[in-house]
C-alpha cells in the first residue's frame, strides 16, 4: 500500500513538472521559445517584439539592424519604444551588423542559432524593380545573408527569409542563391502578416522609409544547411538533389507537421526534411526505434541504452564516410542533441495526451 501510494505520489510530481515544462514552451507559428533566434534587418524591430511578446520573454532572441541607433530611431517612429520593450524583455540588440559580413561581428561569431530571420531583404532603391541592374544588387544582398547564415546556423537549424513571390521578386531565385551557399529549401509557406500582431513591414529606405509597402503575395522560405549539397559541387538546385535526397520521418513536433500546400512549389514538391537531418536518422535509426518500441516501458537501463545507441551511430558513421575527420561525426551529435530537444518536447505533449484519456 505504502509503495502504490509513493508512486501515485511520484506520478503526481512527474505531471505537475511536465505541464510546467509544456507551459514554459510557447510558440507563434514557427518560432518556439526554445529557439534560439537571430532578426537580421529588423526594421523598426517590431517582428521581434512580436516574437518577445509571444514568447513572455526575449531572452532567446538577438535582433540586428544595419543602420546604427540613433538612425533606427530618426528613421522609424515606433522603433525607441519597440527597442526599450525589447531591452526589458531581456532581449540582445546589436546596430550596425552587415547581414553579408555577420560572420564576423564580435557577437555572432562564436554563437549558433535555430532560426535566423530575414523579413523581405532589400537592397535600398537604386531604379525601377525590374531592371537587371537592381535585381543583382537585391541578389547579391541575399546571397552574402545566405554565405554568412550558413556558418552561424545550429545543425539542425533553419534559415527563414520571407520574400515577395510575385515578378520582379520572385527573379531573385532565393532557391538557387540558398543552394550556392550549401542551403536546401525543405519548405514553402505562405505568409499573412496577421500571423504576428503588432509586425509592421517598413520600406526602411528613402523619404518614406516608415511606411509600409504593399505585401502581396508572399513566403516563407524555409532552408537547412544540407552536406548532400556540399558534396555535389556546383550542381543547379533544380537538378538531381530532389530525387536523391531521402526523406527522413515526419517531424517530431506536431507544430511542424506540413499540409500538402505548404510543401508545393511551382510544379514540384519539395521535401519536406533532408540534408544533415539524413545523416543523422541513418546513422542512429536504431536509437529512434528503440526509442519509440519501448516508450513507457521501464525495464530498460536508459544510460546503457544511450551508450549503446551512441556506439552503432559512431561504427555505422565511420563505416559509411570512410576517411571522413571524425569533427564531422561531432557535426551529427550536435544535430541528434538538438532533435532530442524537440522529441522531448513532443513526448511530453503525448504523455500528457494519454493521462488526459485516463
Amino acid at each position: 500500500m505504502l509503495l502504490m501510494f509513493e508512486e501515485q505520489s511520484s506520478r503526481s510530481h512527474n505531471m505537475k513538472m511536465m505541464h510546467t515544462y509544456e507551459d514554459e514552451v510557447k510558440w507563434l507559428q514557427h518560432y518556439a521559445s526554445f529557439h534560439e533566434i537571430l532578426l537580421v534587418g529588423d526594421g523598426d524591430f517590431s517582428f521581434s517584439l512580436c516574437l518577445a511578446k509571444a514568447f513572455g520573454s526575449a531572452s532567446n532572441i538577438i535582433a540586428t539592424s544595419l543602420d546604427p541607433y540613433d538612425a533606427v530611431i530618426s528613421k522609424y517612429k515606433n522603433a525607441k519604444l519597440n527597442l526599450q520593450m525589447l531591452n526589458m524583455l531581456g532581449a540582445i540588440v546589436l546596430h550596425g551588423v552587415d547581414a553579408t559580413r555577420m560572420m564576423f561581428h564580435t557577437d555572432l561569431r562564436m554563437r549558433k542559432f535555430d532560426r535566423i530571420i530575414f523579413n523581405f531583404p532589400h537592397a535600398g532603391f537604386h531604379g525601377k524593380e525590374d531592371h537587371p541592374p537592381v535585381i543583382k544588387k537585391h541578389r547579391d544582398l541575399v546571397f552574402g545573408f545566405f554565405r554568412n547564415a550558413c556558418r552561424i546556423l545550429r545543425a539542425g537549424g533553419e534559415v527563414h527569409v520571407n520574400h515577395k513571390t510575385t515578378p520582379p521578386f520572385c527573379h531573385w531565385n532565393l532557391e538557387e542563391l540558398a543552394f550556392k551557399n550549401s542551403l536546401l529549401l525543405i519548405n514553402l509557406v505562405d505568409f499573412r502578416i496577421a500571423d504576428y500582431p503588432g509586425y509592421n513591414n517598413k520600406r526602411g529606405d528613402g523619404s518614406r522609409c516608415d511606411h509600409p509597402f504593399p505585401l502581396g503575395e508572399a513566403s516563407t522560405y524555409k532552408f537547412i544547411f544540407s552536406t548532400a549539397i556540399t558534396r555535389m559541387g556546383e550542381a543547379s538546385p533544380s537538378t538531381s538533389i530532389y530525387q536523391n535526397i531521402q526523406h527522413e520521418p515526419t517531424s517530431l513536433n506536431p507544430q511542424f507537421a506540413s499540409r500538402p500546400s505548404d510543401i508545393t512549389s511551382g510544379n514540384h514538391i519539395l521535401p519536406i526534411q533532408a540534408s544533415i537531418r539524413n545523416d543523422c536518422y541513418r546513422t542512429f535509426d536504431w536509437y529512434f526505434d528503440h526509442a519509440v518500441n519501448t516508450f513507457g516501458r521501464t525495464d530498460y537501463d536508459v544510460a546503457d541504452y544511450v551508450r549503446e545507441g551512441l556506439r552503432r551511430g559512431h561504427d555505422r558513421y565511420m563505416f559509411e564516410h570512410p576517411g571522413r575527420p571524425t569533427s564531422d561525426y561531432i557535426i551529427v551529435l550536435e544535430e541528434l542533441r538538438h532533435l532530442s530537444v524537440l522529441r522531448s518536447v513532443y513526448l511530453r505533449s503525448l504523455l500528457l495526451r494519454q493521462f488526459d484519456h485516463h
